[in-house]
């Protein structure tokens, strides 16, 4: 039976975090995670984040501090090797709430995908690997609330706990497959993020997915716009202010008297506090001038040609390696050797410049695919 776990060190004052720092700056390699709040506010931030070493758990409360700019020297360092689990997002937010730039990371979901593994979700490695039954369920709690319950910081904890030794037998494993300097190349290539600089225009998505009317689509353009600064005052997330079939309905239905928003799904609460708000929406749509949908730009035909073949060829390349495709070809490679078309093996060089490993792979594959294409 394994020994119960010491209890995770919080950290919430700048003397505690001044002592992280000094502790993570002398580990060769930290797990890292963090949770966020973007189920429970229109303005999603991180709301804690936790570092482990091979001896201590650490709760930093970003909430609690005024200043966390000391960690960035961590994130940053090429000398410390940063493991995370599923890193995507953890690098947005990090990046978007402290302009945290995060280097020499390793992603222990990445690793699994890169060697074909069926299941890449924690909670399913947890258990297999180390026999812990993590509960899901707090993946959906609200991490902004203070304080945190004592399952919420079990749960925590346990995102970062177990990766350091998780990492040491995906990163055996993937040596012995000869996977590892391909693992490494798309560490690297993740750590570059871009940040979102708006939220996107949803309406417009709605309108492509959806059988609107030129004067419908104008209504729910009003609605959209009327749902999010409600969503904007009250830090809530868009979604639970009304949901999307609720503005669907009502630019087709265009209601007139607050009576009527009741038959359309929404709650007396709703009508209460933001019928008017809809209602004078809906009018406003009915005489504004006609909103356009979104019409993407269609590609011309000789890219999605390449698209198609190159496509193929990773599928049927996956299906021998017995991975996923984005695995073999991450779609933005794809994309730009489609756009680009290289006519030479240096050309297309220049476009793997940061995957070394599937240029030698797959170099004159990817090539004879291209112009067999054109």
């Amino acid at each position: 039976m394994s020994q119960p776990l010491s209890p995770p060190v919080w950290v919430a004052t700048q003397t505690d975090l001044n002592a992280l720092v000094q502790d993570l700056a002398k580990q060769p390699s930290v797990a890292v995670d963090t949770e966020s709040n973007s189920l429970h506010a229109y303005h999603e931030q991180v709301c804690l984040i936790q570092f482990s070493t091979p001896k201590t758990d650490y709760l930093v409360d970003p909430l609690a501090l005024d200043d966390i700019s000391v960690l960035g020297k961590i994130f940053a360092s090429a000398e410390i090797e940063k493991i995370f689990h599923a890193a995507e997002y953890d690098l947005i937010c990090l990046k978007r709430d402290f302009d945290f730039s995060v280097t020499k990371i390793f992603d222990t979901r990445w690793a699994v995908r890169v060697l074909g593994y069926a299941r890449d979700g924690l909670d399913g490695l947890l258990k297999e690997r180390f026999g812990i039954q993590v509960n899901k369920k707090y993946q959906k709690a609200d991490w902004g609330k203070r304080p945190l319950s004592a399952e919420q910081i079990n749960y925590a904890r346990l995102d970062t706990h177990y990766l350091l030794p998780l990492k040491e037998m995906l990163e055996a494993e993937l040596e012995q497959k000869g996977l590892l300097q391909l693992a490494r190349e798309d560490f690297e290539r993740a750590s570059d993020v871009e940040i979102p600089t708006a939220k996107p225009v949803l309406w417009k998505r709605m309108a492509n997915n959806h059988s609107f009317s030129s004067r419908e689509l104008t209504i729910l353009k009003e609605l959209y716009e009327v749902r999010e600064r409600i969503a904007d005052e009250l830090n809530r997330p868009s979604f639970k202010v009304m949901g999307d079939r609720q503005l669907f309905d009502i630019a087709r239905m265009t209601p007139q008297h607050l009576d009527e928003l009741y038959g359309l799904g929404l709650s007396s609460k709703q009508v209460e506090r933001w019928g008017r708000a809809i209602l004078q929406a809906v009018e406003k749509g009915q005489t504004a001038p006609l909103a356009k949908p979104q019409q993407p730009e269609r590609p011309d035909e000789a890219f999605l040609s390449r698209l198609e073949a190159l496509k193929n060829w990773r599928k049927n390349t996956a299906r021998q390696m017995g991975v996923e495709s984005d695995v073999v070809l991450p779609r933005q490679l794809m994309e730009l050797i489609a756009d680009r078309a290289p006519r030479s093996m240096a050309e297309l060089s220049d476009m793997l410049t940061g995957s070394p490993w599937r240029m030698d792979r797959f170099g004159p594959q990817i090539l004879n695919v291209v112009k067999g294409s054109r």
